[in-house]
């Protein structure tokens, strides 16, 4: 019997493409009222799984109930109380906002007043305005508009905010942030650490289509706290290759002249500074740094790969 409790239940679910098992037996629930995250790497299985549970992939094997409905037998019942904005989304170039609500709105049984739904989206001026002259963000809001003109129990958010600025984006997590806060629950997939830390009360994180790991960021940012991370600038021509080798590093990482080098222990820092000094490199704005949910995703999947490399 599915829980009351639970949005979402996930057992053993699989699905293939030819030799490719793009999820392999991944197992999760998802409480309802609760903003869910799934992260991982491109090919990581995220949006196969998303589309299994929206009903628009049949799983190849395993268990799903979506609000206690079978996606692959309910799904005219379960598409009346989801609602779904999907990684690529687009609309006629010259079709009015209001006119896709309207269209939209005429595919269920007991939609919204979608009216109030585009002043809340802070797109109510853009009533009448063609969708070819919305910019990123107002086409990301009308989309969202889209996805809630049901009144859905569960919305589903795939790459919600790719492609956005910085500004664009957050206004984006303040909209979901208000949905949740009318009750509803959010099952969304990013590629942005930030945001997933910043809006899941749960990550769940994949890769070669299998469960990594699933907490809160914050338990999963303190199982990592243990990580020691020193940033420093290096000068020209730096080969940050010997630091891999030096005791209780982890990885060692270059962008541009700027480099990271995380890993454990106490003496880590001066372990790393002796070793530039007897080299004679010199360094500057050496600052250490506490862990974040990217740090956690990259050291879980770094695991994962050197796994999944060697079955």
């Amino acid at each position: 019997m599915p829980s009351p409790s639970l949005a979402i239940e996930a057992r053993s679910l699989v699905k293939t493409y030819g030799r490719l098992r793009a999820v392999d037996g991944v197992d999760f629930s998802v409480r309802a009222g609760e903003i869910f995250g799934v992260v991982g790497p491109n090919g990581a299985g995220k949006t196969t799984t998303i589309e299994c549970l929206e009903g628009l992939r049949m799983p190849d094997g395993g268990e799903l109930r979506v609000l206690g409905l079978d996606p692959r037998r309910d799904g005219r019942e379960l598409r009346e109380r989801i609602g779904v904005q999907l990684q690529q989304s687009a609309l006629p170039d010259d079709m009015k906002v209001w006119e896709a609500l309207d269209l939209f709105a005429s595919y269920y049984r007991d939609p919204a007043p979608w009216a109030p739904l585009l002043d809340r989206l802070e797109i109510g001026d853009k009533r009448n305005a063609r969708f070819a002259k919305l910019s990123g963000g107002q086409k990301q809001r009308l989309f969202i508009a889209l996805a809630l003109v049901n009144d859905p129990e569960l919305v589903f958010l795939d790459e919600l905010t790719t492609g956005l600025d910085p500004h664009a984006r957050r206004a984006m997590w303040d909209l979901v942030r208000g949905v949740r806060e009318r009750g509803k629950t959010v099952f969304l997939t990013t590629h942005y650490m930030e945001e997933a830390e910043q809006l899941c009360d749960r990550v769940l994180v994949v890769d070669h289509g299998r469960v990594v790991a699933l907490d809160s960021p914050a338990n999963l940012i303190r199982d990592l706290a243990g990580e020691v991370r020193i940033l420093f600038t290096a000068e020209a021509g730096f080969d940050p290759a010997p630091l891999r080798a030096l005791e209780g590093v982890a990885r060692v990482e270059r962008n541009g002249d700027r480099v990271l080098v995380a890993g454990r222990g106490d003496r880590l820092i001066c372990v790393v500074i002796n070793a530039l000094d007897a080299r004679g490199i010199r360094f500057r704005d050496l600052r250490t740094e506490q862990p974040d949910l990217e740090d956690v995703f990259l050291a879980l999947t770094a695991e994962a790969g050197l796994d999944g490399g060697a079955r």
